[in-house]
């Protein structure tokens, strides 16, 4: 059996209506595609214009300039498609005005509501404004620590070293401890027995500090002399000296670990003790062979009478 189209569907006015009001639907979507991709573009080239010649180091410039690529790009998407709904919804006959006045009361119950959520708003604003952290900055933040992978008005993302991911919305946000704004620092307490010539071994960690310093491979994530801060305290089994670097953003804890390596390697090369905690065990004395320990115990003498 074969469908009458002809009379469910007003061919000859679909078509008008296609070719009308269709084709003005069809050029606002495509309107906005190229107005998001426009964007898009637009601040990614921002983006590499702020780039430098180390692609190993992203430096605050690149950082502030990633970070706040992603909030344009996702204002623009948001703003466009907005626009462009409303014009859609106008084109196949809905009027606009009830929905926006009834968007604005709705608008309004909801900022009663969610207040929460126009606090994490009012939040990720301020952390954009003054710069608090960026895209690629390590931090601490709630006992969490880790990099920043996305940073919206709503929410920042961070992935720790296990690679886990944490959703903070900014609204809840009290404090910060931003580890790689500008210039990052580590601090090493380098422990030796007490028999060791203190300032033989300072000298010694200077000179490795130079060295590494100098090393090309080095060079550029070391940005200050190490300073070798001096004795820091009597341990109950070590002399601790402490020195400090001053590093590339996010380079500290490299350094540490390399530098950890070559102090352990020259120490060893010239017999000077790092200490460690000992432990005794006492396992006592071993009974005779046997198993029996046989005590011989003399009685007096039963036929003596006492004077």
């Amino acid at each position: 059996m074969s469908i009458d189209w002809g009379s469910i569907v007003d061919l000859e006015t679909l078509i008008g209506w296609l070719l009308t009001r269709g084709v003005r639907i069809l050029v606002v979507i495509v309107v906005a595609l190229i107005a998001v991709r426009l964007g898009a573009f637009i601040t990614r080239r921002v983006e590499q214009a702020f780039e430098d010649d180390d692609p190993t180091i992203m430096s605050e410039r690149e950082k502030q300039a990633a970070t706040l690529g992603k909030v344009v790009r996702s204002l623009v998407r948001i703003v466009v498609w907005g626009i462009a709904l409303l014009v859609i919804l106008r084109e196949v006959g809905i009027e606009i005005g009830p929905i926006l006045a009834g968007a604005g009361v709705v608008g309004l119950a909801v900022g009663f509501g969610a207040q929460s959520l126009v606090k994490d708003f009012l939040s990720g604003m301020f952390v954009l404004i003054e710069n608090q952290y960026q895209v690629g900055d390590v931090v601490r933040i709630g006992g969490v620590q880790g990099i920043v992978e996305k940073l919206t008005l709503r929410a920042t993302t961070l992935r720790d070293l296990n690679g886990d991911v944490h959703m903070l919305p900014n609204g809840s946000i009290d404090l910060v401890t931003n580890m790689t704004r500008q210039f990052s620092r580590y601090i090493l307490d380098i422990g030796v027995a007490y028999k060791e010539n203190v300032d033989e071994v300072m000298a010694l960690l200077k000179e490795l500090g130079e060295e590494m310093a100098a090393d090309p491979a080095w060079e550029k994530a070391i940005t200050a002399p190490m300073e070798v801060l001096g004795l820091e305290e009597f341990g109950d089994s070590a002399v601790v000296i402490r020195v400090r670097f001053t590093t590339a953003p996010i380079r500290q804890w490299d350094v540490a670990r390399e530098f950890r390596r070559r102090v352990k390697n020259a120490f060893d090369a010239r017999g000077i003790e790092i200490p460690f905690p000992h432990q005794t065990i006492y396992l006592g004395e071993a009974a005779p062979m046997g198993g029996i320990l046989k005590v011989r115990v003399d009685e007096p003498d039963r036929g003596s009478v006492a004077g």
